[in-house]
């Protein structure tokens, strides 16, 4: 397995007030899988997608990427580890507002030992025509698809996506889940998409659902809709 996440446990707060986010989560993702962390606001699934994205510390546990250990790392080596393997979505788009969508896209690139080609990434994320205009100028829609383009031009192992349609409209999301769609298959990234949204697991190649700290089912999924056939 690509993936391996072993046993990770998360708390927040201390004493009375100490809270189990995370109650030993353990599951393996292939290479080039589509995964969907499924679940409802607080069952830990945006934590667990932090510590996968090293921008939170698991209490105890191992996440081995490859043949890299996550636990194993000082700062700088955690820091190569995100730049070298992973990129990220969110549901806000964190775009820099005086670039151009093409600039906007560019800054990724020079994180990335191995980049992909630029105008080629634009025309696949269907931005070619608004290359030049600046975040304000765009749809949210065209927003997220920007931040697609700048977590994927690295050409990064893995993409982080937390709950990237949260904020769009019924289309404008199948839009974006079609591109993320399009992305794994055309560049081979693995990608990891945590929702509340139950449609979204049809698409996934592995399901993870997730309530209260623990894997409630974990399942492969052997009957994948494409996006655009999702209906909710």
């Amino acid at each position: 397995m690509y993936l391996t996440i072993s046993d990770i446990k998360k708390s927040f707060g201390v004493g009375e007030s100490k809270t189990e986010v995370l109650k030993g989560i353990s599951f393996e993702i292939k290479k080039g899988d589509i995964c969907v962390l499924l679940g409802p606001s607080g069952s830990g699934k945006s934590t667990l997608l932090n510590i996968i994205g090293g921008i939170e510390n698991a209490d105890s546990g191992s996440i081995k990427i490859g043949d890299d250990t996550v636990e194993n790392m000082n700062e700088k080596q955690l820091s190569l580890y995100r730049r070298k393997h992973l990129g990220y979505v969110f549901q806000s788009y964190n775009l820099i507002s005086n670039l151009t969508v093409k600039e906007n896209i560019e800054v990724g690139a020079y994180l990335g030992d191995n980049p992909l080609d630029l105008d080629d990434l634009l025309k696949t994320l269907g931005l070619w025509e608004h290359k030049d205009k600046v975040p304000n100028q765009l749809s949210g829609g065209q927003q997220q698809r920007t931040a697609i383009g700048r977590a994927i031009i690295k050409n990064p192992d893995i993409l982080l996506c937390d709950e990237p349609t949260g904020a769009l409209d019924y289309n404008t999301s199948k839009e974006i889940l079609k591109l993320i769609e399009d992305v794994n298959r055309k560049f081979g990234n693995t990608v990891i998409l945590v929702t509340h949204n139950d449609a979204i697991r049809q698409m996934a190649d592995r399901v993870i659902k997730l309530r209260d700290g623990i894997i409630r089912h974990d399942n492969l999924n052997t009957n994948k809709i494409p996006a655009v056939d999702l209906d909710w």
